[in-house]
């Protein structure tokens, strides 16, 4: 399974792009902004959008992929997400005022765009990858999600705060590369907490909760760029995190937009 980073910033700025992760080259897991790296013919193959909630940074460029690939698609565009997050989505976006509802163009039978709804814990099969709906505790209602690679589990913890749900289905399952959100530093920290986001701090007491029987790189996603260099400071400050089995140090880089993976 290729994993391609297209955005994993907290915001917009030179070279910042939110988030968005294309796997393989049919399944997009959030479109932030960074899915306008893309080319035409790229956009074209996606044919399947797994949201982790509604949002901007996570569904900017999503309305501006459907218009740019509209004539060049024989079939809708399935998007998958909460049952809230596709209520907002139509209520706010896809609502003829702010863009077309492409739900409905060119007619309701067939359409460019085709909303699934998805719950915690139910798993999907795209072809020959299976996902899996995953908790996470945001200002919205939000979820994370796993793909099952061909070494294992990529996980991506969404946008989320304490969560031991996620944690407890991190150490159950065979785990090949995490993928969790730190959007504040810590001088930030009560921001974080307010509006349900890790920092260096909480991080730490998320990972205490990880078992490291087995080793997998952790990569850092959704750093604010005014912050990135201080929140990875922070978390290099603790070198050894204690964990369940109390052994070990946590593998812990920074995601970058541009990086590929081989899972």
């Amino acid at each position: 399974m290729k994993v391609r980073v297209l955005g994993c910033s907290g915001a917009i700025a030179k070279d910042c792009r939110t988030t968005s992760f294309l796997i393989d080259d049919n399944i997009l897991v959030d479109a932030g902004t960074g899915v306008g790296d893309l080319t035409l013919d790229e956009m074209r193959r996606i044919d399947h959008v797994f949201l982790t909630h509604s949002h901007l940074d996570h569904i900017a460029a999503l309305p501006l992929m459907l218009d740019a690939v509209s004539s060049l698609r024989n079939a809708p565009l399935k998007i998958y997400a909460l049952q809230p997050t596709i209520a907002a989505l139509q209520t706010h976006v896809f609502n003829g005022t702010i863009w077309p509802d492409f739900s409905a163009i060119p007619t309701a039978e067939q359409p460019l765009l085709q909303y699934t709804h998805v719950s915690v814990s139910q798993q999907i099969t795209i072809g020959t990858r299976l996902l899996e709906v995953l908790p996470a505790v945001h200002t919205v209602p939000a979820v994370g999600y796993g793909i099952r690679g061909d070494a294992g589990w990529w996980a991506f913890s969404g946008d989320t705060a304490k969560n031991p749900a996620f944690w407890a289905w991190v150490n159950a399952m065979p785990v090949s590369q995490l993928v969790v959100e730190t959007a504040f530093s810590n001088r930030e920290s009560g921001l974080a907490a307010k509006s349900l986001h890790l920092s260096p701090n909480s991080l730490a007491q998320e990972l205490s909760q990880l078992r490291l029987d087995r080793a997998f790189p952790i990569y850092i996603t959704h750093t604010k760029p005014s912050e990135t260099a201080l929140i990875m400071d922070e978390i290099r400050q603790f070198d050894t995190v204690p964990s369940l089995d109390g052994c070990g140090t946590h593998d812990i880089r920074w995601l970058e937009a541009g990086q590929v993976f081989e899972l």
